[in-house]
């Protein structure tokens, strides 16, 4: 793994970007934190992830007081080069609460935990919109307005349904990811977020 890893933390006013981890063996997704540039050069020279805490507004290394550690393995920036991907292996439980991960502090069944991604996706949405729209994708939809994002919703739903008609299973299930991306940004956009769809899918559901 290089030492130098591009990150643009100038992209996000309060100079964090989001950072997700992940056990680098079962690829579990165990926690989602923020990095400074600070918090990255410590945990490149260290090997153990730390991060910028906002509520006690300075850097923490994981496992500083527990001894659980996360011993970074790699660390991968997203195409927007404001948000990492950081490949780990935890020394003991990740979770404040003793769990291995914070998805995971109750016994759900595999479909609930995917959709606590989809969650989690959200609030990577919610970040980007205060990137700078000059290099981020998802801050541009923003700046252009609700219109172009209905539009861009639409461009890919019809994308979608043409992939349906033919037969490469890779490029159906790319174009529908690239739906539900953008109806997650439609959501964002318009004040609302994917929790008050299923409540509104349980209601239905019920009758």
């Amino acid at each position: 793994m290089t030492k130098e890893v591009a990150v643009d933390f100038s992209k996000y006013s309060d100079g964090l970007v989001p950072a997700i981890v992940q056990d680098s063996k079962t690829k579990v997704v165990l926690m989602l934190g923020f990095m400074n540039a600070e918090a990255l050069k410590v945990t490149l020279h260290t090997k153990k992830v730390t991060f910028y805490s906002r509520s006690r507004k300075r850097i923490w290394t994981k496992g500083e007081v527990s001894g659980h550690n996360l011993i970074l393995d790699s660390i991968i920036p997203d195409c927007d080069n404001d948000t990492l991907l950081i490949k780990a292996t935890p020394t003991g439980p990740v979770c404040h609460t003793g769990s291995d991960t914070c998805w995971n502090e109750i016994n759900i069944s595999e479909g609930e935990q995917e959709a606590e991604f989809l969650q989690y996706l959200e609030t990577i949405i919610e970040k980007k919109k205060a990137a700078d729209p000059k290099h981020s994708y998802t801050a541009s939809l923003f700046q252009r307005g609700i219109n172009k994002i209905a539009q861009k919703v639409g461009e890919e739903a019809v994308e979608l349904v043409i992939e349906a008609k033919d037969n490469d299973p890779q490029l159906f299930l790319n174009e529908a990811a690239d739906l539900l991306f953008h109806y997650l940004i439609l959501l964002n956009a318009k004040g609302f977020n994917l929790q008050q769809v299923k409540d509104i899918l349980k209601k239905r559901h019920s009758k």
